[in-house]
C-alpha cells in the first residue's frame, strides 16, 4: 500500500496543506486542502473518501473535489463517490454544507437515483473492505464526534489517530495490531497547553503521556512516529519540546520513541 501526504498542517500558510493522505489511488483519508494538489486525472481516480470528522480542515476541499470531478464522473457513468463517516459527521455535512445553500447537494444530483455521492455510516471498530484494502476505524475523543483510522499493509498497519485528546481506548485497540507507523496530531505547544485541552487537541506534554500507552514489547514496542496537525505558528517549538522529553532515557524501562514530524509531500510504501 503507498500512502501519499497531501496535507498534514494545522492550519494554512504558505506551503501548508490541512488534513488528508491518499491511499494508493482510490481511497482518500480525509478531504482537506491538500486535495487541491492533485491533478483531475487524480481525484477522478478517487472512489472512497474516508471522513475522520466534520471540522472544516479536513473535509473543505470535498465538495470542491465533487465539483471539479462531476463533469468527468458523469460522463464515464461512474458509480456515486463513497463518503464514509460517522453518523453525526454525514448529518453535519448534510445540515451544514451539502444543503444547496453553502454548496449543491451532490447526493441528490444529478438525480436523488443517480447522484454524484453515497454517504456510507461507519462505526467505530468496523472492518471496512474498500478497493482491496482492510480499513478500521478507531477512537478518538474531540470536540465533535471523531474517529482515527488504522489500514492493513504489507508490512504493517497505517495508523492515523485523528484529532484527538487523551484517548485510551485508541492505544488499547494499537497495541493489538502490527504497527508500521504512527501518524499522531499535536497541535499546540506546551504553552498552549490549556488551549489544547480545552479544544481537544494534544500539546507535547500530553503526547508524552499518550505514548507511555504504547506496549514496549515486540513487535509493538518501537516503530516510527509522525507527529502531524501542528500550527504553522508553532511547528518548531512543538519539535523541540518534545526532543526534550524524548531524549536519551534516565530509565532503561522507559526507552525513548522514534519521532519525526510529518511533512506535504512525503511517501510511505507499506
Amino acid at each position: 500500500m503507498r500512502v501519499r501526504v497531501l496535507g498534514c498542517s494545522g492550519a494554512i500558510a504558505q506551503g501548508c496543506r490541512t488534513t488528508s493522505f491518499l491511499l494508493d489511488d482510490d481511497v482518500l483519508i480525509d478531504a482537506g486542502t491538500g486535495v487541491g494538489d492533485l491533478t483531475l486525472d487524480e481525484m477522478g481516480s478517487i472512489q472512497h473518501v474516508l471522513l475522520t470528522h466534520a471540522h472544516l480542515d479536513h473535509i473543505a476541499c470535498l465538495p470542491l473535489m465533487l465539483d471539479a470531478v462531476a463533469a468527468r464522473r458523469l460522463a464515464a457513468s461512474a458509480p456515486p463517490l463513497q463518503v464514509h463517516a460517522l453518523p453525526a459527521t454525514i448529518q453535519a455535512l448534510k445540515t451544514h454544507i451539502f444543503n444547496n445553500l453553502i454548496w449543491p447537494d451532490f447526493s441528490r444530483l444529478p438525480h436523488a437515483d443517480t447522484p454524484l455521492m453515497h454517504f456510507v455510516p461507519i462505526a467505530v471498530g468496523q472492518v471496512l473492505h474498500l478497493g482491496g484494502k482492510t480499513i478500521e476505524p478507531l477512537p478518538a475523543v474531540h470536540t465533535v464526534p471523531a474517529v482515527g483510522y488504522a489500514a492493513a499493509a504489507a508490512s504493517g498497519h497505517w495508523v492515523f489517530s485523528g484529532d484527538t485528546e487523551r484517548n485510551p481506548a485508541f492505544w488499547q485497540r494499537v497495541n493489538q495490531l502490527p504497527v508500521a507507523l504512527l501518524i499522531i496530531e499535536t497541535a499546540f505547544s506546551n504553552r498552549e497547553k490549556d488551549l489544547a485541552r480545552r479544544s481537544l487537541h494534544l500539546s507535547p506534554g500530553t503526547l508524552a503521556q499518550e505514548l507511555a500507552q504504547i506496549n514496549p514489547q515486540p513487535p509493538h514496542g518501537r516503530y516510527p512516529i509522525y507527529i502531524t496537525h501542528t500550527k504553522p505558528a508553532e511547528t518548531g517549538l512543538i519539535m523541540e519540546e518534545i526532543a526534550r522529553f524524548d531524549g536519551p532515557p534516565s530509565q532503561p524501562q522507559r526507552p525513548s520513541h522514534d519521532i519525526r514530524w510529518l511533512s506535504a509531500g512525503m511517501v510511505f510504501e507499506l
